[in-house]
């Protein structure tokens, strides 16, 4: 009998539980009021935050409320060139492409059906509707993946602000009762890296369910179409 392999042991318990301890606050657009939806509303960016579990800064941006005497606070996911101080105005949940350095590219837009077409960061189309909202720009942050970690201490402080996921031990490395590629006089797999998606919990290992596998070969011939 083998045992339980690290994708079984992930999602139950408190083992694997992503840390929000220190995080600040939802990174998220406040959501459409009536005084958004016919007209608009103006808010400050009075500080700009660095929160743990997010790779972009924080926007911490303040509205005046339009229906009572207060003030509201909402938390942004900062945009490059954006400072204190600067005007604001604020969209409802903000969904798409909300990691450092991503963008959404808009397409077309069809006023007949209301609805437009845009680009996600990996080159995938998606068509949501004209009346979404948006933050103008690139969200900040984008370098930081570029800095070398150079050593093991910082990516364990690092993952240790986000979650139980370092350091990750190959299963070429274990041993044939820890992981179904384990064992043998030197490290490979020796099988199939393919399974099938109904597999039980513990065969579930390596290419999942692939349609195919290895390197494109050839060239695609482009058709031209005719007038």
């Amino acid at each position: 009998m083998g045992r339980e392999i690290r994708g079984q042991r992930k999602g139950a318990g408190s083992t694997f539980r992503v840390h929000v301890k220190h995080r600040k606050d939802a990174a998220s657009l406040c959501a459409g009021d009536f005084a958004e939806q016919h007209g608009y509303i103006k808010g400050i960016v009075k500080d700009i935050i660095h929160d743990p579990g997010c790779s972009a800064p924080l926007a911490k941006v303040v509205f005046r409320d339009p229906y009572r005497f207060k003030k509201r606070t909402e938390m942004f996911i900062t945009t490059k060139g954006i400072h204190t101080g600067q005007l604001e105005k604020p969209g409802d949940w903000g969904k798409l492409a909300t990691a450092s350095g991503n963008y959404v590219t808009v397409i077309s837009h069809n006023p007949e059906t209301k609805k437009t077409r845009v680009k996600l960061p990996l080159g995938s189309k998606k068509v949501i509707s004209s009346a979404n909202r948006a933050v103008a720009g690139v969200v900040a942050g984008g370098g930081h993946v570029d800095k070398p970690i150079l050593k093991a201490s910082r990516a364990y402080h690092k993952y240790k602000a986000k979650r139980n996921c370092w350091p990750c031990v190959r299963g070429v490395a274990m041993n044939p009762v820890e992981h179904p590629f384990g064992g043998g006089n030197h490290h490979h797999i020796d099988k199939p890296s393919t399974i099938l998606r109904d597999a039980s919990a513990g065969q579930k290992v390596g290419l999942i369910a692939a349609r195919r596998t290895g390197c494109l070969r050839g060239t695609k011939t482009v058709q031209e179409k005719e007038n």
